[in-house]
C-alpha cells in the first residue's frame, strides 16, 4: 500500500502540469509501473490533447517500453465515453494493463462509475481510493463545479498598512511590490475568469490579462465586468480583444460595445447578491473565479457568504485619502474562512484564507513557478 501511495503521489505531482490549461476538465496524471519501476508517465496537458492515460501509453511507446501486464496509477477514474478523445478505458485495455489503481471516482455524469465498471467487466483488477484526499484537494474546483455548478470564488485584495485600498489624492498607481504583482498574475493564470466592478475599471483602466509571468500555455481568463449603470467608456482597455469579455449591466436599455457580450442582471446590483451571477458563470463551465476589485464588490461577495478563498496582500506603505476595506473576523466567519498560510518574502505580507481551512490545489498555487 505504501508503494501504491508513492506511485500515486508521483501521478498527482505530474498532474499539476495541466492546472490552468485543461479547464473545464480537471488536472489528471497517470504513471505506468512494471514491478518497482515507473516505465512511463503522462498528464492531461491541454484541452483537446491526449488524456493522461493516453499520454502515458504514448510515452511508453516512444521509449520502447512494454506495457503488457503493467499497473496504471491514475488520479481520476478513466473515462469510458467518446469526447474530444476516445475512451481512456479502451486505451488501457489496448495497452494490456493488468491492474488500474485510481485515486478518485469521477463525479461527472458522463463517467461516474462507468469507467471502473468497464475495466472490471474486461477482467482488469481495479483499486480505488489510493491518495483520494490529495486527489480531491487538487481537483477541488472541478469537484465543486460538478456538485454545485458554480465556480470556486477566490477574492484578492491589496491594502496599505491602514487598510486603505487607494489614494484619491494622486493618479491611480500600484502600491504593492513587484513580487506581489507577479503573484497576482500567477493567480490569474490559474483561474478561468476575473471579475471587477466599474469603479476599478474607471479608476485603473486595467487590462486584466496575464503579463508578469509566463502564461505556460494558459489562455487569458475571461473578463467579467460589472458595468451596472453602463458608465464605462467604450475606450476602456477591458473591451479589447485580448480576452473574452462579458459585461454585466443593471439597466435594460444600454449602449452595446462591439465584440462584447452584454447581459442585463439587475438583481446582482440592486440586492447586492452575486448568487445569480455565479449560477450564470457555472452554467458556462467556469470553475475558478478570481474577484479582483474593488471594495464594494468584495463586500458584496463576502456579506453573501460566497467566498471560498481570500488572498490578502498588505503593503508596508501608508496611503493618503481613499476608501478602506477591513477584513473583519465577522466577514471571515460568515464565509467559514480560516488562515492557512502567510508569507512576507515579496516585501508585502500575504495571507491566504480558505473555507474550512481546506488546502490549496497544489504547492505552487498561486505562486509563480520557479
Amino acid at each position: 500500500m505504501k508503494e501504491n501511495s508513492s506511485f500515486m503521489q508521483h501521478a498527482l505531482n505530474i498532474a499539476e502540469n495541466g492546472i490552468g490549461r485543461v479547464s473545464p476538465n480537471p488536472p489528471v496524471g497517470c504513471v505506468l509501473v512494471q514491478g518497482e519501476r515507473i516505465i512511463a508517465q503522462g498528464w492531461h496537458n491541454q484541452i483537446g490533447d491526449l488524456h493522461a492515460e493516453q499520454a502515458a501509453i504514448a510515452d511508453a511507446e516512444m521509449k520502447g517500453e512494454n506495457t503488457e501486464g503493467c499497473i496504471a496509477y491514475v488520479t481520476l477514474e478513466p473515462c469510458n465515453h467518446f469526447g474530444r478523445t476516445p475512451p481512456c478505458t479502451q486505451a488501457l485495455l489496448w495497452a494490456g494493463v493488468s491492474k488500474v489503481v485510481i485515486a478518485s471516482r469521477d463525479p461527472n455524469p458522463n463517467v461516474r462509475g462507468k469507467g471502473i465498471d468497464a475495466l472490471i467487466n474486461a477482467g482488469i483488477d481495479v483499486e480505488v481510493g489510493t491518495n483520494e484526499t490529495e486527489a480531491e484537494i487538487q481537483m477541488q474546483a472541478f469537484l465543486n463545479w460538478c456538485k454545485f455548478r458554480k465556480p470556486l470564488v477566490t477574492l484578492k485584495m491589496a491594502v496599505d498598512s491602514n487598510d486603505k485600498v487607494d489614494d484619491r489624492m494622486v493618479p491611480s498607481r500600484r502600491f504593492t511590490s513587484e513580487l506581489s504583482l507577479q503573484f497576482a498574475h500567477a493567480l490569474r493564470r490559474q483561474c478561468d475568469a476575473i471579475l471587477v466592478g466599474s469603479q476599478t475599471v474607471i479608476r485603473d483602466n486595467p487590462s486584466l490579462t496575464i503579463r508578469k509571468v509566463d502564461s505556460e500555455g494558459s489562455p487569458n481568463p475571461i473578463r467579467i465586468i460589472l458595468d451596472t449603470r453602463g458608465n464605462i467608456t467604450k475606450e476602456a482597455t477591458v473591451w479589447n480583444s485580448e480576452a473574452e469579455t462579458i459585461r454585466i449591466l443593471g439597466i435594460e436599455n444600454f449602449d452595446s460595445i462591439n465584440g462584447i457580450e452584454s447581459i442585463c442582471m439587475p438583481a446582482v446590483t440592486e440586492s447586492r447578491n452575486p448568487a445569480d451571477l455565479l449560477d450564470l458563470l457555472g452554467d458556462r463551465g467556469i470553475q475558478e473565479l478570481l474577484v479582483e476589485g474593488g471594495p464594494s464588490v468584495w463586500t458584496s461577495f463576502l456579506e453573501n457568504g460566497v467566498v471560498d478563498r481570500i488572498i490578502h496582500i498588505r503593503a508596508d506603505v501608508e496611503l493618503e485619502e481613499g476608501p478602506e476595506m477591513k477584513l473583519s473576523s465577522e466577514l471571515l466567519s460568515m464565509n467559514n474562512l480560516e488562515l492557512i498560510e502567510e508569507r512576507k518574502d515579496s516585501g508585502d505580507l500575504i495571507q491566504i484564507f480558505t473555507k474550512f481551512g481546506v488546502s490549496l490545489p497544489h504547492k505552487n498555487w498561486p505562486y509563480p513557478s520557479d
